[in-house]
């Protein structure tokens, strides 16, 4: 077995890693905070504050303009994004909650990048469908319902354009991937980090940042 060269992430250690890299401004630390405070029992949806850095970067990376998040939550990843656009860029967030975005549209607002988000209310699938079928997205990312990944992955990767990013979130879904005799949502990401990996269509890697994360690059 190899050795894994990576330290125990303890928290004094999280801590440092935060340090070191952007900190969050004001209005993405009160979103995490009030996403924290109303929704306790699904705040661990929130993406990673390492998360949010790296998703800005790779947007400003690449020249991102057309991006979709699928499953936006509270709105943290996507204001992290659309502040990483440029000004005509736009990003279609995908979720099928008013209440948990409503805190996201407060939060895109008070920014000033509203209009840059586009929010679909509705299921993902539907969304995906009737966007334009020939390559045109510059960067997804997927942090959704782990049985729709596969279903979601064969609806996003012909529209990425040559070079484009897919990026996706929970792909270690807490160490669980691994358990011979995992169920439910740990089954269904082991099946996907399984079609990922066999997809000619792609180059990608994955990486143990927060919950397991895949970068994904158009070929």
């Amino acid at each position: 077995m190899t050795e894994p060269k990576s330290p125990p992430l303890t928290a004094e250690l999280y801590d440092y890693v935060l340090a070191h890299n952007p900190p969050l401004d004001p209005v993405l630390q009160d979103l995490a905070d009030v996403t924290r405070e109303r929704f306790p029992d699904a705040a661990g949806m929130l993406s990673a504050p390492e998360q949010a850095s790296l998703l800005a970067f790779l947007v400003r990376l690449i020249g991102a303009r057309q991006v979709v998040e699928v499953g936006t939550f509270t709105g943290f990843a996507t204001l992290a994004m659309a502040r990483a656009l440029p000004a005509d860029g736009t990003l279609t967030a995908c979720d099928v909650s008013e209440e948990w975005t409503s805190y996201g549209r407060e939060a895109w607002a008070k920014a000033g990048v509203a209009d840059r988000i586009r929010l679909r209310i509705a299921p993902a699938l539907e969304t995906l469908r009737a966007m334009p079928t020939e390559p045109h997205l510059d960067l997804v990312y997927l942090d959704a319902d782990k049985g729709g990944y596969v279903a979601y992955w064969e609806e996003l990767v012909p529209r990425l354009r040559p070079g484009g990013l897919l990026v996706a979130d929970n792909v270690l879904f807490h160490g669980e991937v691994t358990d011979p005799a995992a169920t439910g949502p740990a089954l269904a990401i082991r099946e996907f980090n399984d079609h990922v990996l066999e997809d000619t269509r792609t180059d990608a890697v994955l990486l143990p940042v927060a919950d397991g994360v895949t970068l994904a690059r158009k070929r």
